[in-house]
């Protein structure tokens, strides 16, 4: 009599849920004709656990945050919309809301003010494409703020992709690049070598101020890890995405995760602290740079990242727009400080703080937005934009690099950052122990006016 071999249906009509592991156990049931009792034991053995689903309700969180207007009311009430279907994911154990907190993408996933606290998975959507956005400060002593930013301004690049490769790549990170399991393509080394000393566009900026307690000019970059962590988050989400189907088909596909005792989630890990390397590498050759324009020595330096994945134990914090306190997350902590920016016309606040029950180690990371870009710049619509640049940074060195304005990166654009700092105290989140003061500002702006596509477009036309 002919053995019927065994298929994917078979294995689906006998209750096993489809996954990458069915390949591999049809292959050893067919080689050694197994049936009945038998090969019922053997799939056992091999299958993994059945499908997780969301819970029915969410994980409970603290909303350190409160409506302060009649916009703030809804901006707040999505937040926490957005919250509450984030918090059914079968990963989370803990999570948090920030006073800067403002909904991103669609329901469900983590807003920028997040924090969100996963057992043993990585969940990349919730850090974005936008890995490792960070901050970095260094003094110049006495030097004058305009030379500090004019010097700043020469060395730096802002706007879409990259440029031809102006600082030296070391040659060791280089070859941790190429030995990751996500990282290793000549893309992503080409991406990390000419994004190097380029700041991107958005919200990203470069700040020139003096500290309030000794009146030192202070230079601060803010920025990510530009086309090279973007492209890691696109494979890792790739990569979650195939977990998702088989561990919890019924999740979000914004909130999927890689599993971190797999090899993949391990080396997902891995990648992350590369990005977070090259980061920190990226603040410190435009501040070295400048240092060197400038002829001037650098008197003090620190950093943190805000958006990005710490660890403790089998405890994964996502911290969407959060800046870490607890010295835990931040491995190069300078004395505990963290620097927490505003809005180009407000001071870049320093803080230190302690870890509490409603904050689990982590502060703001800036002032956030009660609406969207689009709308905030319909908002304006009855005044020239150079009429709004002039009103909102009389008094300021507000440059765009592109040199077209972008009004959606004006102070206004933002939330009440007195409010802010308010919440802060209100809620335990850090204490504010010095404040740099802007002298001045260069940002990206509307650079997609004179993008190559329509240049070329003009040009035909």
């Amino acid at each position: 009599m002919t053995r019927t071999m065994i298929k994917g249906k078979t294995l689906i009509d006998l209750g096993y849920h489809p996954g990458r592991w069915f390949k591999e156990a049809i292959e050893y049931a067919n080689e050694h004709e197994l049936e009945g009792e038998e090969l019922r034991t053997y799939l056992d053995s091999v299958s993994p656990p059945p499908p997780v689903k969301p819970f029915e309700q969410p994980v409970d969180y603290y909303k350190n945050i409160r409506a302060e207007s009649e916009v703030e009311e809804s901006n707040v009430e999505r937040v926490f919309e957005t919250m509450n279907a984030l918090m059914k994911t079968p990963t989370l154990v803990a999570g948090a809301v920030m006073p800067d907190a403002c909904p991103t993408g669609e329901k469900g996933q983590i807003p920028v003010g997040g924090v969100a606290v996963a057992k043993n998975a990585i969940h990349p959507a919730m850090h974005s494409a936008d890995v490792c956005c960070s901050v970095m400060m260094t003094s110049f002593g006495k030097a004058d703020p305009k030379n500090v930013l004019d010097a700043a301004h020469s060395v730096t690049h802002f706007g879409g992709g990259g440029r031809e490769e102006l600082f030296d790549f070391p040659l060791e990170l280089e070859e941790q690049i190429r030995e990751n399991y996500f990282l290793n393509s000549d893309r992503s080394v080409h991406l990390a070598k000419t994004h190097l000393g380029t700041q991107g566009d958005g919200n990203h900026f470069l700040f020139v101020g003096t500290s309030r307690n000794t009146r030192e000019t202070i230079l601060v970059t803010h920025h990510g890890s530009r086309g090279f962590g973007a492209n890691l988050y696109r494979k890792g989400m790739n990569i979650a995405e195939h977990f998702r189907k088989e561990l919890s088909p019924e999740t979000l596909k914004a909130n999927a995760w890689i599993p971190f005792d797999d090899e993949k989630g391990q080396s997902y890990w891995d990648a992350l602290q590369i990005v977070r390397e090259w980061t920190k590498l990226n603040h410190s050759v435009i501040h070295q740079a400048t240092s060197e324009g400038l002829s001037a020595e650098i008197v003090d330096s620190f950093w943190n990242e805000h958006n990005f994945v710490f660890k403790d134990g089998d405890l994964f914090y996502h911290a969407k727009g959060a800046t870490p306190l607890a010295d835990k997350f931040v491995p190069d902590s300078k004395d505990g400080l963290r620097l927490i920016p505003l809005n180009m016309s407000e001071p870049v606040l320093i803080v230190r703080g302690e870890s509490t029950e409603n904050n689990l180690g982590f502060a703001p990371h800036g002032a956030g937005r009660n609406i969207s870009r689009t709308q905030h710049i319909k908002s304006k619509s009855g005044k020239g934009i150079q009429e709004v640049f002039m009103e909102e940074t009389a008094g300021l060195d507000i440059r765009f690099f592109s040199n077209h304005i972008d009004i959606s990166e004006l102070p206004s654009a933002y939330k009440n950052a007195q409010n802010v700092q308010n919440q802060m105290k209100e809620f335990g989140l850090g204490e504010v122990v010095d404040e740099i003061l802007p002298y001045g500002c260069i940002m990206a702006g509307d650079w997609q006016i004179d993008a190559p596509w329509r240049r070329r477009k003009r040009r035909r036309g």
